[in-house]
């Protein structure tokens, strides 16, 4: 008997997995790309308020490099729209399927660091440096762990469970979808 991560999870077509994968990524991708939306504007409007000339060298360069971490987020989350865009009905569904997945996670680690820099930066300016360096640090190990600690536990998780429910078939263990990858 096949492990049940070595079997088909779904009865569909390569093509019809490639597209309801790519559907799926949109779907993720709506959800970080709002997030960023916000972050870049906010951001933008910064440099017009009435104390940002008082910011010392640090606080610029911070707010300078966090500025173009989030604009690369944006652009690698809008990268799989364009790159859908460019190769629409050239039968190329599931090659943008993987680097669209590619853009996303990309867009994720550059997100991180835009994550932190934002928080850094505010939190400088309100409450002084230390005061921010510990708060990037800590959104900087929040965003580490729920976006990549937190998967590989639940991975864990579910492997462990999963040899535990053969033993005790009454659980209803938690299934990893064949498609996902290890």
């Amino acid at each position: 008997m096949a492990d049940e991560r070595t079997r088909p999870a779904r009865n569909e077509t390569p093509l019809e997995r490639a597209d309801r994968n790519f559907s799926e990524l949109l779907q993720e991708l709506r959800v970080t790309q709002t997030g960023v939306q916000i972050l870049f504007a906010f951001l933008l409007t910064l440099a017009f308020t009435p104390r940002f000339p008082d910011l010392d060298s640090v606080q610029r360069a911070t707010y300078v490099v966090t500025l173009l971490l989030a604009v690369l987020a944006a652009t690698l989350f809008t990268a799989p729209a364009a790159l859908h865009r460019s190769l629409f009905q050239q039968n190329a569904k599931p090659l943008i399927v993987q680097v669209s997945s590619r853009l996303a996670t990309a867009g994720l680690i550059v997100l991180m660091p835009a994550f932190t820099g934002s928080v850094l930066l505010v939190v400088d300016v309100t409450l002084g440096r230390k005061a921010g360096m510990a708060a990037g640090a800590g959104t900087f190990l929040v965003c580490l762990l729920l976006w990549a600690v937190l998967p590989k536990l639940v991975v864990r998780f579910s492997d462990h469970h999963d040899s535990s429910a053969r033993s005790a078939p009454d659980e209803d263990p938690v299934r990893i979808p064949a498609d996902r990858p290890r």
